[in-house]
């Protein structure tokens, strides 16, 4: 009963990881499945089969290297010398992310809260600096509790936003665009977020060193960001074209819903973000700590600080550039940690 426990936590922080600022929001799962029309739920399926398969191999990976970083994977897989170029432009990369994180809590802030978009990013920077004092033990707790309340909400959500005359409009819509880019977006999808996951798999996988644990983990929050991602396609489809000039579609939708529905569901994306950043900012400070030899929360102010400078960029321009972009560079990852085989 404790190691079923123990995966569930697995699963949840798993499911905390990869849903961040753009799932939460709606913007990732438009940009990569709902835009391709009726081909959605297919990448959508292809990308879970990812979660589940490279998910268990990261974690058992690290279990078996009792890697301290994610630099120790890639060394791992890279080699001694490549793995550390490899783990410096994941860095860039995940700096890049935490960007992302920290500029989606602004726009929350400004879009929803009517508050400043600066407000939002120093309120969340400050939130996120005390809860890292706590160590992996907070990353748990605060996804154990933040997760099972998302995948509540968002299934009620979709349920109520398909009760709309319109639900069914975009389902059935073919794609006007390229069917390569259908046919890659699934693999730059999880490419990306996999590759991103690692700065906490990684550490995950070590500490718990449990095979049959972390595996059931994969595969319970893999399956939970396939259902997540599949719910947040039939509600996004239900209001498309016109939800796609929201910055945070989701939260619009539960806008056209009702006031309350509205306030919880901004509270859980906040939330989400928040969780994303916290385990994504602790990842790199242990990554840098190993590197520069210095006091860890020196790391993490100068992270949050980094993040803030480039979350001035915005929300929405910062994910349609970048996230694309990293996946690109997060293929030839995903092809060698699946070529991998970890012994159990």
């Amino acid at each position: 009963m404790k190691q079923w426990a123990l995966s569930i936590q697995v699963a949840l922080v798993f499911i905390g990881t990869v849903v961040g600022a753009g799932f939460a929001s709606g913007k990732e799962v438009m940009q990569f499945f709902t835009r391709f029309g009726y081909w959605g739920p297919l990448l959508i399926f292809v990308s879970t089969i990812f979660f589940v398969w490279i998910g268990a191999k990261v974690m058992l990976l690290a279990a078996k290297l009792q890697a301290k970083s994610y630099e120790d994977l890639n060394k791992h897989l890279f080699g001694e010398r490549t793995g550390k170029w490899v783990s410096l432009l994941m860095l860039v990369i995940l700096l890049g992310v935490n960007a992302v994180m920290l500029a989606g809590a602004g726009s929350i802030f400004s879009e929803h809260l009517n508050l400043s978009y600066q407000t939002g990013l120093i309120v969340t920077m400050f939130a996120c600096f005390m809860l890292l004092r706590k160590g992996m033990n907070a990353i748990l707790s605060i996804n154990t509790f933040v997760v099972p309340l998302m995948i509540g909400f968002t299934a009620f959500l979709v349920v109520e936003t398909l009760r709309q005359p319109v639900s069914g409009a975009w389902l059935t819509r073919e794609s006007e665009l390229s069917p390569w880019a259908a046919l890659l977006s699934p693999f730059l999808y999880a490419a990306f977020n996999l590759s991103m996951s690692q700065a906490v798999l990684v550490p995950l996988g070590s500490a718990i060193n449990n095979p049959v644990v972390l595996r059931r983990g994969a595969w319970l929050g893999g399956i939970g960001i396939g259902f997540m991602l599949l719910a947040g396609h039939l509600a996004l489809s239900a209001k498309m074209p016109d939800i796609a000039l929201f910055d945070i579609p989701m939260g619009g939708i539960a806008l056209s819903l009702s006031a309350w529905l509205h306030w919880i569901y901004v509270l859980l994306i906040f939330m989400e973000i928040f969780t994303t950043l916290v385990a994504d900012i602790f990842g790199l400070t242990l990554q840098l700590e190993t590197r520069l030899k210095t006091s860890p929360w020196i790391i993490t102010v100068a992270l949050l600080l980094l993040c803030f400078l480039a979350g001035q960029f915005g929300f929405g321009p910062l994910l349609s550039a970048l996230y694309p972009t990293f996946g690109l560079l997060s293929l030839g990852w995903l092809f060698l940690i699946g070529r991998d085989r970890p012994e159990a």
